[in-house]
This record gives C-alpha cells, sequence and structure tokens, in this order.
C-alpha cells in the first residue's frame, strides 16, 4: 500500500520539523518527505490541508486488562481506543492475571496483539515472580520473549535485599527497572493524598514522604548498582526536587506523569468524586504547578495516560472503597495539547512528551521503530485537527472504561486519522 498525504503540517520534535510538507508512504515506512521518490504512485492520497501530522503516540503504561480481566476491557476494545487517541505504541505493566512473570504468558499477549494488526504493544516483565516481591524472575528469558523492561506495578518490594539483587542482576544485563516510588507502609490504607482536603472529607491520607522515602531509597541503591531506572507516576514536588539531584548527579533515571495529575488536584475530589480515586493520589496545586514545570525544563520526560479501565461495580463505591484507575488512551493527545496551552508551551514541546521522549525512555531498540517521522522510519503517525475540541462523554470514548475525571469538558485536538506500519487504522469524518 502506497499512501500520499498532503499539505499537512508536519510535527516531529525528534528531527527538530515543524513545516508543512508531505509524506510518502510505501511497505509500511515513510519513504519520502517533502518530495516523492522516482516513480512513486499512490494508492490512495490523504488531503491534511489544515491539519497537523504528528508521530503515533507513545504511550508508557496502559492495561488493557488481558489477560485475566475480560470483563472489565479487551485487547479489541482498548486497542481501537489507542487508534481513536492516536496512540501506536503502548507499554502494558505487568499486573495481569496471571501476572507477566513467564515467557509462555508474554509470548502469548504478543501473539493476541499481532493478530489484530493494530497499535504495538511492549510489555514490562514482572520484576519478582507473582510481584509478591520475593524471588527474582528469569529476566533473560522475559526479554527474550519481548519484555522491554522489568516492573513491579504497583505492587511493593518490601524486601530491600530483593530489590538490591534485582537492581544487581538488571544492571549486569543492561536492563531496565521501572518503578513507581511509594513507601508501602506509609500509604498502607491511605485512598487520598495527606493535607487539608483529605482531613475535610475524613479520608486516610498518603503524605508526600511516601514518595520521597521511596525514591531516596532507590536512588542509594543505584548509586551502589548504576542500573538504569525509570520511575513511573511520579506525583509531589518533593519527589521532582529528588529526581533533578540525581539527574545532576549523573545518575540513569528518567520519569513519566499521568496525564492526570498534570491537570487535576485533590480539590478535584470535591464531594467524594470517586473518577479521581487515582493511584498514586491527586495532590496540592504546589504539586500540580511543579508536574508543569518539569515537564517544560524536562525533568519530567514524559507523559502517559495510565489507562486503567474499571467498571461500574469497582467505580460506582464510596471514595475510599472505590477502585483506582481511569480510561485516559483517548485523552492522552489532548491533555497534553491542554498543558501546552495552559502553560503557553510550543505545541511540538507537547508532541515531544508524548512521542520522541517515551520512545527515548523504551531505548534504541524500539526509539528506530517509534517516535518520529524521518525517512525510513515505521509509518506510524497520526493526523490532528488541533483546533478542534471534542466532548469527553461516555458516547464519545471507545474505551470499554467510561471513567474519567474529565467527563463532561471539552478538549482540543482531534485524531482523525491512524496509520500504524503503513496502514489506515483508524478513520473519522471531519
Amino acid at each position: 500500500m502506497k499512501i500520499s498525504i498532503q499539505g499537512g503540517r508536519l510535527i516531529d520534535p525528534a528531527n527538530g520539523v515543524d513545516a508543512l510538507n508531505d509524506i510518502y508512504i510505501a511497505a509500511g515506512r515513510i519513504v519520502g518527505i517533502g518530495q516523492a521518490p522516482a516513480g512513486f504512485v499512490p494508492n490512495r492520497v490523504i488531503d491534511a490541508r489544515g491539519l497537523a501530522v504528528l508521530p503515533g503516540l507513545v504511550d508508557l503504561s496502559a492495561r488493557l486488562r488481558e489477560p485475566g480481566f475480560e470483563h472489565r476491557a479487551t485487547l479489541e476494545s482498548e486497542l481501537q481506543a489507542a487508534l481513536a487517541g492516536g496512540v501506536t505504541s503502548l507499554v502494558l505493566p505487568p499486573d495481569t492475571d496471571p501476572v507477566l512473570d513467564e515467557p509462555g504468558l508474554v509470548e502469548m499477549l504478543k501473539h493476541r496483539a499481532r493478530q489484530l494488526n493494530q497499535s504495538h504493544v511492549y510489555p514490562l516483565g514482572a520484576m519478582t515472580v507473582g510481584l509478591k516481591g520475593e524471588v527474582i524472575t528469569e529476566m533473560a528469558e522475559l526479554t527474550e520473549a519481548g519484555c522491554v523492561a522489568f516492573s513491579q506495578a504497583d505492587a511493593p518490594v518490601t524486601d530491600t535485599n530483593v530489590l538490591l539483587r534485582a537492581m544487581q542482576y538488571a544492571r549486569t544485563f543492561d536492563y531496565a527497572l521501572w518503578l513507581r516510588p511509594e513507601d508501602p507502609w506509609l500509604a498502607r490504607e491511605g485512598v487520598a493524598a495527606s493535607g487539608a482536603m483529605a482531613s475535610r472529607l475524613g479520608l486516610s491520607g498518603i503524605p508526600e514522604q511516601a514518595e520521597t522515602i521511596a525514591l531516596h531509597t532507590l536512588f542509594e541503591l543505584q548509586r551502589a548498582t548504576r542500573a538504569r531506572l525509570h520511575l513511573c507516576r511520579i506525583s509531589s514536588a518533593a519527589g521532582l526536587e529528588l529526581v533533578r539531584r540525581a539527574r545532576a548527579e549523573g545518575l540513569p533515571v528518567t520519569c513519566d506523569v499521568s496525564a492526570h495529575h498534570v491537570h487535576l488536584t485533590d480539590v478535584d475530589i470535591g464531594y467524594f468524586d470517586a473518577h479521581c480515586r487515582l493511584t498514586p493520589p491527586l495532590r496540592g496545586q504546589r504539586d500540580r504547578d511543579a508536574i508543569r514545570a518539569a515537564l517544560a525544563d524536562g525533568t519530567i520526560d514524559a507523559i502517559c495516560s495510565d489507562h486503567t479501565p474499571v467498571d461500574e461495580d469497582y467505580k460506582l463505591l464510596p471514595f475510599g472503597e472505590a477502585e483506582p484507575g481511569a480510561t485516559g488512551l483517548e485523552l492522552l493527545l489532548s491533555l497534553a495539547l491542554k498543558w501546552a496551552r495552559d502553560t503557553d508551551q510550543p505545541v511540538s514541546r507537547a508532541v515531544a512528551r508524548v512521542t520522541s521522549e517515551p520512545a527515548r525512555v523504551l531505548g534504541s531498540k524500539v526509539l528506530a521503530s517509534c517516535g518520529q517521522l524521518g525517512v525510513g522510519s515505521l509509518a506510524d503517525l497520526c493526523l490532528v485537527d488541533l483546533d478542534a475540541h471534542w466532548l469527553v462523554s461516555e458516547q464519545n470514548l471507545v474505551s470499554q472504561g467510561k471513567h474519567t475525571p474529565f467527563l463532561g469538558m471539552e478538549l482540543p485536538g482531534k485524531v482523525r486519522t491512524t496509520i500504524v506500519a503503513g496502514h489506515v487504522a483508524y478513520e473519522t469524518a471531519a
């Protein structure tokens, strides 16, 4: 299939491009930009005038709920939601059922995703067997099966010696560990961020020290091992300051933030709105503002959707009993664009935080195939109307999960077309 995309505004932060340009696709790859290769005859011409042409989005955390939680969502429904949001590459946490701690489970998941021929799926392997924090998994075998890194998802490792040995093992073979910093004892039974709002509502709190103490531990062990760490879902101003210091020291560390935390604070819980029951919890305005500033200065590498579909039975409960999580795949680009508009950042910087920068976090093996639009790269891209707004509603969400704190809001940026490996995987009328 040969495709010509004509007259679009090409925004490609990886290659420093933001200009009107035509794109030519053949055999699943970009074969020309600006000028068609000799003898190029397209099977299809897409008129992109008035639209932005972006690299396909790279989402560093999306739970697709398979295997084990198909009653909440399926690969089919959530990969369709990804395409509707312009997301062409997704990283899957290992907290499925069963946990992704055996090569056969990873191979089965990858096979299912390939059969659907939609967005690319990159599983994270479990760092410990069953995510129990006791026995390290066979990371080498899981890597051969297709895992791009190793994680505990939201499960704690209470035995610091296990964490040290995992980091030593990972450093030996140059694997990356993706860990969410949270002290399990300080966070135990907490459902909201400690502070005036939690006290007023009578909710058990999680102090920011749960994040900072965990970060101190991780950085101390990283100094001893030099293992590569990616910190998932940083949520506090104090935590971000520790990340800055670690980077200035030269530690090999990257981090991401949930799109929800870029915009919301604990005040948005309002009268116990369970849509705002998230992990980590929403914190105060000072923390939200620090997250926005850290995105601008590059301390935070990427924005992720933290997509976690939750069904009615588990969400429509009292706040403290409701299951944390929200749908986010279809909102990722819009929330990144909204951050740029709210903080007077260039559009290209917002695009970078959901394309080239998360691709860089994934590493060189993946970087060559996603997050950019250079000649020769895989033809993963999306066409977006940056001036359009769309209403976040249950009817407009493709995901099987309909719960999000942004229900009823109008957000900027509407994906019109998503192309994966050179084939048009999603289209909507203007």
